[in-house]
């Protein structure tokens, strides 16, 4: 009898995976490009900006959410409980999803919101929003990189990147929460 063929999960493709890098890229793209135009090209006209004070609590409350999902999945994953794991998962990219729409929709009406605050605390919000900032853009083309392989079945290279992928969505989530508390008691 002749060996059985390595498993086609740990014979990683070259084209496939240079499609799969290109299309996350390019999904990445568009759906950070009303991000860009948001933030940098339109400045949000302040109109009806006051009733819409609410949602960067909403925001904050998403992103802890994703967090709270995204610490259980991992221990649902550990416990080797994979449909629970799925679901928080699932939950995580929920809603993370909707503090993305959410925060997109406060910003258009809103505009920029500037840290009123000054001297070191000012310093330590600005690394953190910028380090928030690069790791969130970072982190669209690796998560939906690292959801196709668990859709596919490829768990061992779904694993190898989750690895990476969880510890900077975590940070993106926690900072997330972070800024609006620094925002906010700034602000008081």
């Amino acid at each position: 009898m002749t060996a059985a063929p390595p498993s086609l999960e740990n014979r990683p493709s070259k084209s496939n995976d240079a499609t799969l890098y290109g299309a996350a890229l390019a999904i990445s793209a568009v759906a950070l490009a009303p991000l860009v135009y948001v933030l940098v090209v339109r400045d949000g006209s302040g109109a009806s900006a006051s009733n819409l004070a609410f949602m960067p609590a909403v925001n904050a409350s998403l992103n802890g959410i994703a967090a709270a999902c995204q610490v259980a999945g991992y221990f649902a994953i550990r416990a080797k409980r994979q449909e629970l794991h799925k679901r928080l998962m699932l939950g995580a990219v929920g809603a993370s999803a909707a503090f993305f729409v959410c925060y997109l929709v406060y910003h258009y009406v809103h505009g920029d919101t500037r840290y009123p605050g000054t001297g070191a605390l000012r310093t330590v919000y600005l690394a953190i929003l910028a380090s928030h900032v690069v790791l969130s853009i970072v982190l669209v083309p690796l998560l939906l990189v690292t959801l196709y392989r668990a859709w596919a079945g490829t768990f061992a290279r779904h694993r190898k990147l989750a690895r990476v992928v969880l510890p900077i969505w975590l940070y993106v989530s926690i900072t997330g929460i972070v800024v609006f508390w620094m925002l906010k008691t700034a602000a008081a």
